[in-house]
């Protein structure tokens, strides 16, 4: 199974995109998701993360300008950003650890990423 990473694109300073994140075939259920995000030059950083419950938790940076949510029964993640900035500016990734049967041990697994590139 493979995680797809979808909504990326070119947007103004202040403007919104919505990134989704989910698995390329059925699987059985994801636990934890979050995204995370990689500047050019720069190592891969935190973003957002939500549990299966919906508990949620950002990055300072992004507190406030991105709601992370998801939808249990499509195993579909989330991330709604709203007034973009340059510094923005990455190829963003989405992570989950997903059960692909009811007998099995999650396993972690990454996107394969999608850009966001904010104009100021």
């Amino acid at each position: 199974v493979q995680l797809q990473a979808s909504g990326g694109g070119l947007v103004q300073a202040g403007g919104s995109l919505r990134l989704s994140c989910a698995p390329s075939r059925h699987i059985f259920t994801i636990n934890d998701m979050g995204w995370y995000r990689q500047a050019p030059g720069k190592e891969r950083e935190f973003v957002a993360a939500i549990t299966k419950d919906g508990i949620t938790n950002y990055a300072d940076s992004v507190k406030g300008r991105f709601t992370v949510s998801r939808d249990n029964a499509k195993n579909t993640m989330y991330l709604q950003m709203n007034s973009l900035k340059p510094e923005d500016t990455a190829v963003y990734y989405c992570d989950a650890d997903i059960l692909l049967s009811r007998y099995d041990e999650s396993d972690h697994y990454w996107g394969q990423g999608t850009q966001v590139t904010v104009s100021s």
